[in-house]
């Protein structure tokens, strides 16, 4: 007799159901084996059952035990695979009755004395069982909140092997783990960071109001000290606020990864994520053996900020390019490939030079002009063409900054932003691939962002006369369709042509040699 038990594992942020399938024979000398492509922590799951089992009261018979993890060809990672194995070998030695046992998936970690521990993945894999069709899910009681996040699956928060043992002779007999979703999900998001502490900086807070408004990616250029990592910080604040689809997509990459806090069900609030400059490849945009998600996947439906750009090696920035573009990305190894959504908000910082001091009105520069130009270069054409919005940051003059009167609000700010996203949810509705302003391609520009004859004439002299770039020409029109649709005016005019060539300081002879 073979005893299947069903549990999963987590490849990329999808779960796959996986049979765990147990054969003893007299085979010997007796062994514990487990095949069926298990990584070091499933193989190592033999030592730990065998004193989980021994120490919940239950016997392991003196044979040849043999695991299989079907289907084989999928490789299968983590601990979570302890529990339904235990269940495999409990159940084929007459312990358990095997009633229940197609209806549910099991995951957990054993302890050696039979306590159950959590496990990563929990909700893709609550996600997966439930399309499967699969009546129940038993996890651990840390998992609870994470995996009951999922409707139509009873969820069975356990303890340790014995209880779960108890729960198949009994046939079940306890309730269903609920929780209130709408209670988790609008839990109090207030910030503690809030765009009325800044002071001054009124140019600067308007084009964060437009970058949040069309989800333009955005590039703030100013000296030490300016404030410009304070104003990264409050993006998400005027950001709107997450459905409840954006939340589950973004825990499920917070799941697999293991960052997801014991005690949150659910990421509700927009990431914000700020990796150092030293920061490899691998860590920014995943990989490693097991392909695990980088910086990118963890500021998906957030704003990922990146400090001191021209700091970070080019490599590192390069490989970004591509994820930018698609809103995915790719990771192949020899041994598998995965997909991990990547659709954030990118903002970055940097100094005009490499003192700092270039345009500074109280510093003088001390850098020569190959230098600046070394130091600007470092910025690849390719990168900069993905940022909408370049923006000039100046310091902060004395009488701002010993100013008694608050900024505007992040509230007020946000109310701006979503007004202005209703709108392109209305216009984008039978376009798949767009959500913002910013998603729209070439074709989508045509199409969207008309312009009148004067408005023609100021982007004439941008290009000709200001030395704007011809890469610059789609970019202006897309924010000027942002700046229009905060106005609540349907048609593009001179002036929001205008505020959007303020915008593209990067581009302009001036900057770029």
């Amino acid at each position: 007799m073979i005893s299947p038990v069903l549990t999963a594992v987590t490849v990329g942020v999808n779960a796959f159901v996986v049979k765990v399938e147990t054969h003893f024979s007299t085979q010997v000398p007796s062994k514990f084996i487990i095949v069926g492509l298990p990584d070091k922590a499933v193989s190592e799951a033999s030592e730990r059952v065998v004193a989980a089992i021994k120490n919940s009261g239950y016997y392991t018979p003196n044979r040849r035990i043999t695991i299989n993890l079907a289907p084989a060809d999928i490789r299968k990672e983590g601990s979570g695979f302890d529990l339904p194995i235990a269940l495999g070998v409990i159940c084929e030695a007459d312990q358990i009755k095997p009633d229940m046992l197609a209806d549910h998936i099991f995951v957990g970690e054993l302890s050696l004395d039979g306590k159950l521990r959590p496990v990563r993945g929990v909700l893709p894999i609550a996600i997966e069982a439930r399309k499967q069709g699969i009546k129940g899910l038993i996890v651990p009681e840390e998992n609870a909140k994470e995996a009951a996040m999922v409707d139509g699956i009873d969820v069975y928060p356990l303890g340790s092997l014995q209880e779960v043992v108890e729960f198949l002779n009994n046939g079940g007999g306890l309730e269903p783990f609920k929780v209130d979703l709408n209670e988790i999900f609008n839990v109090d998001q207030k910030s503690i960071v809030d765009f009325a502490d800044v002071k001054g900086q009124h140019e600067v807070k308007r084009a964060l109001e437009v970058a949040a408004a069309g989800g333009h990616n955005i590039i703030m250029v100013g000296p030490p000290g300016s404030g410009k990592t304070m104003l990264a910080k409050r993006i998400p604040t005027i950001l709107p606020p997450m459905t409840f689809d954006e939340a589950l997509e973004t825990t499920k990459i917070h799941s697999v990864a293991g960052l997801l806090p014991s005690n949150t069900a659910l990421v509700s609030i927009r990431p914000y994520r700020s990796p150092h400059h030293t920061i490899s490849d691998v860590a920014l945009v995943g990989g490693g053996p097991a392909a695990k998600p980088g910086e990118i996947s963890f500021a998906h439906h957030g704003v990922l900020f990146l400090d001191e750009l021209p700091e970070f090696k080019k490599n590192v920035l390069e490989v970004m390019r591509q994820p930018l573009e698609d809103g995915r990305v790719t990771i192949s190894r020899s041994k598998v490939s995965v997909d991990y959504p990547c659709n954030f908000m990118l903002a970055s910082a940097m100094n005009p030079c490499p003192c700092g001091n270039y345009g500074n009105p109280n510093q003088d520069c001390q850098c020569q002009p190959q230098q600046i130009q070394r130091y600007m270069s470092k910025i690849s054409g390719p990168l900069l063409d993905r940022i909408d919005i370049h923006i000039q940051v100046q310091s902060v003059k004395y009488k701002e900054l010993s100013s008694t009167t608050a900024g505007e609000p992040s509230v007020d700010i946000r109310q701006r932003v979503i007004k202005a996203r209703d709108f392109q949810i209305r216009r984008f509705k039978d376009k798949k691939h767009i959500f913002c302003n910013a998603d729209m391609q070439s074709k989508d520009i045509r199409e969207y962002c008309k312009i009148d004859t004067a408005s023609e004439e100021l982007m004439k002299m941008a290009i000709t006369k200001l030395g704007l770039s011809a890469r610059a020409y789609d970019r202006i029109l897309k924010v000027a369709r942002t700046i229009a649709d905060l106005n609540g005016e349907e048609n593009i005019n001179s002036a929001h042509i205008s505020e959007a060539i303020q915008y593209r300081s990067l581009d302009r002879t001036m900057w770029m040699g």
